[in-house]
């Protein structure tokens, strides 16, 4: 994609950037504005810029519509399973028709990264499989350099603004 271009999808507002990152290489970036009845096309958008990284952590607070994204996400990737918060669970599992195994974690109740590797989370960080992470700032230590971090903010009632990098 060309620096700055902006996408027009429905409602939405997408704009794709590149930026310099610290080994000098440029990376692309995204940032959306959509509400929920656009949230599939930003879903298809995001997977179009990162599919190649396998852990994505989702950085939003309570409410913000992590799990709502990760269900559009996985419904993009072809996964006919239920899909739900694994807030109790911690990891859910799905199949999906594009990605053979994702891997859905909410570490929300996690206090520890000990208590995250007890429950099972290093293994499926390590499995290369795609790992959908929701508050990844409760183990944090556990996520490496190539962890693709997306933010969400609500704008209003209707609204979500979704960016990806490291900084704000």
């Amino acid at each position: 994609m060309p620096k700055g271009q902006i996408i027009e999808i429905g409602i939405i507002n997408t704009a794709l950037f590149q930026k310099p990152s610290r080994q000098g290489l440029y990376l692309c970036g995204m940032d959306a504005i959509f509400t929920l009845s656009g949230i599939k096309p930003v879903a298809r958008a995001l997977w179009k810029e990162a599919s190649k990284h396998s852990v994505w952590a989702f950085h939003a607070g309570m409410g913000t519509g992590k799990t709502t994204f990760i269900h559009a996400l996985c419904e993009e990737l072809g996964v006919k399973d239920t899909i739900a918060s694994p807030t109790f669970a911690i990891i859910n599992e799905y199949k999906g028709s594009m990605v053979s195994t994702i891997f859905h974690m909410d570490w929300y109740r996690l206090s520890s990264e000990e208590e995250a590797i007890g429950a099972g989370v290093e293994d499926c960080l390590l499995s290369g499989n795609l790992c959908l992470i929701e508050w990844p700032e409760n183990a944090a230590g556990l996520l490496d350099e190539k962890t693709f971090h997306i933010h969400m903010e609500v704008l209003d009632t209707e609204t979500r603004r979704l960016y990806t990098g490291n900084e704000p």
